[in-house]
């Protein structure tokens, strides 16, 4: 039971501070409300839990056996990122409100885990410090899975109603146009390091 409540600080103090999911739940908040960005939200809260869990059952012994293949997942997704970060940046409240952009659905937030540079570092770190050679392995993977799933709900639901609640002061189109053009800025430097690593990877041997 010790082990669980480490586990569930550690779930709780990564889930909460500032990532790619929380800045685009918290743009998603501001820019559509919190009824359009549920599905967002559970795809997040769900989708990290089960990655967490598919992980901790052999995903990171494949990663480990292929490692191009982990290389290409960070390409795809930090491509990913950098178009999402843009795609906060330009959002235009006008295209808002009129349909013309819509958050993101249950099934986008639930696979963008699996490029999402932080939810790595994240569930990897986990079993790396929660899983016991001692241990029963299906249980320690089980406990840190539980332990995600319970406050991602909570974590993930502040930084959406922190956005509900900045889009009540942001209640200009300029002031809102800022906050989208700061977000995408703060998505595209959590991307930063990530490209410094694939740089080194790909052409420091050059």
């Amino acid at each position: 039971m010790d082990i669980f409540w480490a586990v569930l600080f550690f779930a709780f103090s990564t889930t909460i501070t500032p990532g790619p999911n929380n800045v685009m739940i918290m743009s998603s908040g501001v820019n559509y409300g919190i009824k359009a960005s549920v599905p967002h939200w559970l795809g997040i809260c769900l989708g990290f839990p089960l990655m967490v869990l598919l992980v901790g059952l052999g995903f990171g012994v494949v990663f480990e056996h292929y490692p191009h293949l982990h290389q290409l997942i960070k390409v795809l997704g930090t491509a990913y990122l950098l178009y999402l970060a843009y795609k906060i940046a330009s959002a235009k409240p006008e295209h808002i409100a009129t349909g013309k952009s819509k958050a993101l659905t249950f099934w986008q937030a639930a696979l963008f885990q699996w490029v999402n540079g932080k939810a790595w570092v994240m569930a990897s770190g986990a079993m790396a410090a929660f899983t016991t050679v001692a241990g029963v392995y299906w249980l320690e993977v089980s406990a840190i899975t539980l332990a995600f799933l319970l406050v991602a709900f909570p974590c993930v639901g502040i930084w959406l109603l922190f956005g509900a609640v900045l889009k009540k002061v942001l209640n200009n189109a300029v002031a809102q146009r800022i906050f989208n053009l700061l977000m995408g800025l703060i998505l595209l430097l959590s991307v930063v390091p990530v490209l410094l690593e694939l740089w080194h990877y790909y052409f420091s041997a050059a």
